[in-house]
């Protein structure tokens, strides 16, 4: 995998997230994706096989136009890379705007599909705090 590829799949991953839909997001990990999306939290926090890691995330379904996103390659070696990045949730009514910095750390099969993905990420604080 190289920089361009990594970079194009990141972009798959954010439109995988925006459709809501299985398809798009099947498209992006193998059969047998490990991904941890609390990688401190145990194995309770991680979905493993790309059937429950669709189903969590169509659980837990975020608005199209509820957030946004922006991720880009940090370094990539052999089938290896880290991205980072921001993934902003907007101000509603009931809730205040947040933005996560993200760290991801991937895997990638000789197909350019995802085999592993852990993220980190850290809220920035409120405004004032």
């Amino acid at each position: 995998m190289n920089r361009d590829g990594v970079q194009r799949w990141l972009e798959r991953y954010i439109e995988g997230w925006r459709a809501n839909e299985a398809e798009p997001i099947e498209a992006l990990f193998t059969d047998d994706v490990v991904y941890r999306y609390r990688p401190y939290g145990g194995d309770e926090h991680a979905d493993r096989g790309r059937p429950a890691l669709v189903a969590s995330w169509l659980e837990e379904r975020d608005q199209p136009d509820s957030w946004e996103a922006g991720y880009e390659v940090y370094a990539v070696d052999g089938d290896r890379a880290v991205a980072v990045g921001y993934s902003r949730y907007l101000a509603t009514a009931d809730e205040p705007a947040r933005t996560y910095h993200n760290c991801f750390l991937l895997r990638f099969a000789d197909d350019g599909r995802c085999a592993e993905f852990t993220e980190y990420y850290m809220e920035e604080p409120a405004a004032g705090s």
